[in-house]
């Protein structure tokens, strides 16, 4: 069993409805399905007051659409290269009581920062690909969501650099071996940590994913830990607090 933790289990495998308390996300032809990092992400980013936000890799729009719900007035562009995942995230966006707020950009984010040199954004936040020179995934869509070569980091990185404002932050979810990396590629574009938050699956568990939160302001970075089962089944109540304002089973 994967150490990537699933929050919703389907009675149907084949149901493709997520419901949030404000509202709906489909999944449909979308090789990344909703999961623990990605909504940890939407719950957790955060910014002073953010009215400009990117979502890079947006799959089914989920991170943008919890984004929308928390900050009111905000704007948000979300990034995704996958031709059947940016029509499904429209299309979620469409269904959303914050369409108005909401545009995709069926995209990859290079493409996008070369398209949009002026833009700059108060939040920059992506759950990407994470498996650097690993063995490739068996589907292509499943490969292009979970995979990345030496060069993706880099050219995230500095595009963040170049798009984020200056008292803006960029929050990422990564496996630790990747957090690594992108710590010392950070550093080399003068972004600087500033919060860690450790997530374990259990108490006493080594940690498996770290939110990284990076901007140009100088400062001693913060540590958090995250724990999300007491028990087998049991969710925490940090955790449940986290996320209660959007799972429907909190």
């Amino acid at each position: 069993m994967s150490t990537l933790i699933r929050i919703l289990t389907f009675s149907n495998k084949f149901a493709s409805m997520f419901r949030f308390k404000q509202f709906s996300v489909d999944q449909t032809g979308c090789a990344m399905k909703i999961n623990t990092d990605g909504v940890l992400l939407g719950a957790l980013a955060d910014a002073d007051k953010p009215l400009s936000i990117l979502d890079i890799g947006t799959g089914t729009g989920v991170i943008a659409l919890m984004l929308a719900q928390r900050f009111v007035d905000a704007y948000i562009d979300a990034v995704e290269i996958d031709e059947s995942a940016a029509v499904t995230a429209r299309s979620n966006f469409k269904d959303s009581p914050f369409i108005d707020r909401l545009e995709l950009f069926p995209t990859g984010f290079a493409d996008f920062f070369s398209d949009h040199p002026s833009k700059k954004y108060d939040l920059i936040v992506s759950n990407p690909p994470f498996y650097i020179n690993s063995l490739q995934s068996p589907g292509v869509k499943k490969n292009l969501a979970k995979h990345a070569g030496d060069g993706f980091f880099e050219g995230l990185i500095s595009g963040v650099a170049e798009h984020l404002t200056e008292n803006g932050t960029c929050w990422l979810v990564l496996p630790i071996d990747t957090a690594e990396l992108v710590k010392a590629l950070a550093t080399q574009h003068q972004l600087h940590l500033q919060k860690v938050i450790s997530i374990h699956s259990f108490k006493s568990d080594e940690l498996h994913r770290e939110i990284l939160a990076f901007g140009f302001g100088k400062g001693e970075s913060k540590a958090e830990k995250l724990v999300i089962y007491d028990s087998p089944k049991v969710y925490s109540r940090q955790y449940q607090k986290v996320l209660e304002n959007f799972l429907t089973i909190f």
